[in-house]
């Protein structure tokens, strides 16, 4: 079988797969028009973001049994095509989930104690003790929506916290030892702290609108490390503003272009970047943190992700 590999990955993914007997042929530059004249010539593809496989893709690539998504979502894909043609779809979300867990706990903890905040001021001269008072964690409500990889490996590293944890989800009977499911209901009454961990599908897409963040009785944290365009920004910075969110740690932004590489679309008569008003406030405020979609983005998730994707692929094909 022959596999065609379109981003840069882990040099354990070609090495192992030649191993495997798999012939493997590297493109990383080629348009995605470019790569079309030749993908009826490959059983496989594996990349990351690098373009949108959608039906025109699809149809030109008449001998393709599987595609391997280097990551945990795979809303890049034309899944339902892609099923219809009976083209096996493989992603990778074990790999990354300790990451993603790891990295929403350092947020909620930077925030909590202002660490940016008071770094920041530090490296200026200034000294100022009580204006960096934190809050502690312990004794609060986390609520986690989306139970899957990535929300039980946050709720695994909250169990050194004395917190409740609860999770929403549309799955019946998700939750576990870590994480107690309730209903929305019960979840929006009771929750101090919310963290996102839904894939992007129809159901999440402006989620967290307006509606949904006045809809819980408390105010509350907000984190984000799943998809941006769950989020209506607009609606998180009035919400900022008023106080209903109390601030807000994000590595996900709704203005991300779908190959998740890139923020903003430059202007093709200009080739200015035009930055939203609801992003400028975002960028100033002190009680939010910002991060470029890493945080399933480590030196281990690295050789994770590419080891799970090998894994899948002699689990089915050898």
């Amino acid at each position: 079988m022959k596999i065609l590999h379109l981003d840069t990955n882990h040099k354990l993914l070609i090495h192992q797969l030649n191993s495997l007997g798999f012939v493997n042929d590297e493109d990383y530059t080629s348009s995605k028009e470019e790569i079309e004249t030749k993908i009826q010539d490959y059983d496989g593809i594996i990349l990351r973001s690098r373009f949108t496989i959608d039906k025109t893709f699809l149809d030109a690539a008449k001998n393709l049994k599987f595609i391997g998504r280097v990551g945990a979502g795979l809303e890049n894909i034309d899944c339902d095509y892609a099923h219809l043609k009976g083209i096996e779809l493989i992603a990778a979300p074990e790999g990354n989930r300790n990451a993603v867990g790891e990295h929403t706990l350092g947020m909620l903890l930077s925030l909590f104690n202002k660490l940016n905040k008071a770094d920041a001021e530090v490296r200026q001269g200034k000294w100022l003790r009580e204006e960096n008072r934190g809050i502690e964690l312990d004794g609060k409500t986390v609520g986690l929506i989306g139970y899957g990889n990535m929300g039980k490996a946050f709720a695994k590293k909250l169990k050194g916290f004395d917190v409740e944890v609860l999770c929403y989800d549309i799955k019946a009977n998700a939750g576990d030892e870590n994480a107690k499911q309730v209903s929305l209901d019960e979840f929006q009454k009771k929750v101090d702290i919310l963290s996102l961990h839904t894939p992007q599908t129809p159901l999440t897409l402006k989620m967290v609108n307006s509606d949904f963040i006045n809809n819980f009785q408390k105010p509350f944290w907000f984190f984000n490390t799943a998809r941006g365009k769950s989020v209506v920004t607009e609606d998180l910075v009035i919400a900022l503003k008023s106080g209903k969110i109390l601030g807000a740690g994000l590595d996900v932004l709704e203005y991300e272009k779908a190959s998740f590489e890139n923020l903003f679309k430059k202007d093709v008569t200009s080739s200015a970047v035009e930055i939203p008003e609801a992003f400028q406030y975002l960028i100033k405020a002190q009680n939010v943190l910002l991060t470029p979609h890493v945080a399933g983005w480590t030196v281990e998730s690295k050789e994770k992700l590419a080891q799970t994707i090998v894994d899948k692929i002699k689990a089915k094909f050898c």
